[in-house]
């Protein structure tokens, strides 16, 4: 089998550029996912790529600082392992639905005519249960015509106002029959 040197070499070469141009490519799409200050300016490819590994540091930082933040709201604690891992616990222990140690959330219903206020407290980690009552009046029928919240500590105040024509409404069980339900 007799091979040709310089067809071996043109080979070579196509093989090579091919690959230089899948590697453009591929830097090409990286760039694009980095949102770049001034895109006017040409970098060279090392700084591209020292850009995008810097941009992806800064994207790791902030997820792991939002999972923080987030496990902070719902109450569990993260601490490191012998492993370098994470070790996730909750604050509190389960006990009959309701965590212990946690607050309860209480509602308080006033009707006024067809003028309805509920005062909803609740813990930090019962933040649905003020979603769960606005769907619960929506569904119901009633306009909201005020929500809002205040923060006390480790006590969310929300205060809804809404005006209704349901005639259910007479009863101030049927709010907290909905919540169960």
């Amino acid at each position: 089998m007799d091979h040709n040197p310089s067809s071996s070499r043109t080979d070579r070469k196509t093989i090579e550029r091919n690959r230089r141009n899948q590697m453009k490519v591929l830097y090409s799409k990286l760039n694009s996912l980095v949102p770049h200050q001034n895109s006017r300016e040409v970098t060279s490819l090392t700084d591209q790529l020292d850009e995008a590994a810097n941009y992806i540091k800064k994207l790791q930082t902030s997820l792991e600082r939002m999972k923080e933040k987030k496990d902070s709201l719902m109450g569990i604690e993260r601490s490191s392992n012998n492993a370098g891992g994470m070790m996730i616990s909750s604050n509190s222990t389960s006990c009959g639905g309701v965590a212990a140690g946690v607050k309860s959330p209480q509602i308080e219903i006033h009707i006024i005519g067809s003028a309805l206020e509920i005062v909803l407290i609740t813990g930090l980690d019962f933040q649905f249960m003020f979603n769960e009552t606005i769907r619960v009046l929506h569904e119901e029928g009633a306009d909201i015509i005020n929500a809002s919240f205040s923060v006390v500590e480790d006590s969310v105040f929300h205060t809804i106002h809404s005006k209704t024509y349901i005639i259910r409404l007479k009863s101030q069980h049927w709010v907290l029959e909905q919540l169960r339900g």
